[in-house]
């Protein structure tokens, strides 16, 4: 586990950078004012219709249009005066100021289990001598046996048995999602545990990234979770205090309450909804069914509109924290839309469905329509793709900056998905 910058700082969030700023996100819809992408690389590169299935990819993407649509993305963002930071660049610089996050960034990549001792100690040897930017870009896009930097070992068995195109060290092709990750409440990041092989070490790369880089010292931690699974994608901010957590196919029951309860203990929470979702692809996360699109409003699959539930988990008056007896009160399952809007202190969720007809609405869900980022209130990016949707959004006076996404979509995630805010106003 990485040293930690700052545990006991009262510069929650504090950007050194800039004197006074603050790293902070406590809605979902607040101006956006930073935010981290992650541009594709060589990562996609490694895609082949023999792994894309393992790496969670539906196809196998061009990666050169793919960087293509996102850097449109990324040039929206700066066109309404968003920061963009890289994950990449993050990472690289990283590694290039702190010798201990390349020790603990190769320990994570370099399996002896898997490899052998003999192996993984020569193959991590020679990574701690990698200029910072290669090796970012090794433990991002990963590492075949031919691509051994070192001549064969008659002695290694691992070696022998494998073909040259094997992974030495896999790749990271869903990194492009970084909201699934690590995510912002308040002024403090959550770094998440995801469900699946193919991503469990992508949180290494974000750890990294928040531990040492100079921009985040100081930054304290909302939660860290290495047993029970949760995913970014399954946290919206309903409202400050509020906030959504989804559970299906990637986040667990315990991993909400694990969740909960840590935001409860940090009082940077007062109200968590559990909200259980059908455990299939198509709804892998909470935010592939609705994400807000204003303080009051949110865009919604039709098809859960009526069917989605939520179990309420509030802190009582007495609630002692970690540090004492810890009461909270549980009640539900009741509508969705119900309890975020009694939660929330406001008499009704507008609900801007997408498509009433049901072919329609099926393709666009599929296609991320619900999955927009909001860069103010009532102001939303989105796939271009998803027509009705947007022309509802649209009718509903939200505004629609509309973005390519025809590759960068092949990994199953929307505009959402592909960003993880790091700082927005307060609403």
């Amino acid at each position: 586990m990485p040293a930690r910058h700052g545990e006991d700082s009262d510069t929650d969030g504090l950007d050194p950078d800039g004197p006074g700023t603050r790293s902070s996100v406590t809605s979902e819809v607040g101006t956006l004012r930073t935010v981290m992408l992650h541009r594709p690389g060589d990562e996609l590169r490694r895609l082949t219709p023999r792994n894309n299935d393992q790496l969670l990819f539906d196809g196998i993407p061009w990666v050169e249009r793919a960087q293509q649509e996102h850097d449109a993305f990324a040039g929206v963002l700066r066109e309404r005066g968003v920061e963009v930071l890289l994950l990449a660049d993050l990472l690289a610089e990283t590694l290039a100021v702190s010798g201990a996050a390349r020790i603990q960034g190769i320990s994570a990549a370099v399996d002896a289990r898997r490899l052998g001792h003999a192996l993984a100690d020569e193959l991590a040897a020679f990574l701690r001598g990698v200029r910072a930017r290669d090796l970012a870009n090794i433990l991002m896009a990963g590492m075949t046996f031919d691509e051994l930097p070192f001549g064969p070992d008659a002695t290694s068995l691992v070696r022998r048995m494998h073909h040259g195109a094997d992974f030495v060290i896999d790749p990271l092709p869903n990194l492009l999602f970084t909201r699934d990750s690590s995510f912002w409440i308040g002024p403090r990041v959550a770094i998440t545990s995801l469900a699946l092989p193919a991503r469990s070490r992508e949180t290494s790369l974000t750890d990294l990234i928040y531990a040492f880089h100079p921009r985040f010292l100081g930054v304290r931690r909302a939660y860290e979770s290495h047993t029970a699974p949760i995913e970014g994608g399954d946290v919206l901010l309903l409202a400050p205090g509020v906030v959504a957590v989804g559970v299906g196919e990637r986040t667990s029951p315990a991993g909400a309450e694990a969740l909960a309860r840590s935001l409860f203990d940090d009082d940077l929470a007062h109200t968590v909804l559990v909200v259980p979702i059908a455990q299939n692809r198509a709804t892998m996360h909470l935010d592939t069914v609705c994400t807000m699109v204003d303080r009051d409003a949110l865009v919604m699959y039709p098809a859960v509109r009526d069917s989605l539930r939520a179990f309420t988990i509030q802190r009582e008056d007495d609630y002692g924290g970690r540090n004492g007896a810890g009461k909270v009160a549980m009640s539900g399952p009741d509508p969705f839309l119900v309890a975020a809007a009694k939660a929330m202190g406001i008499d009704k969720l507008r609900v801007i469905d997408t498509g009433l007809d049901g072919v329609t609405a099926e393709r666009e869900q599929w296609d991320d329509g619900n999955n927009t980022l909001a860069l103010a209130p009532g102001v939303v990016a989105a796939y271009e793709r998803n027509e009705m949707t947007n022309a509802r959004l649209a009718d509903a006076g939200i505004e629609v900056l509309r973005i390519p996404g025809s590759e960068l979509g092949s990994g199953r995630g929307g505009p959402r998905c592909l960003s993880c805010p790091i700082s927005r106003d307060e609403l």
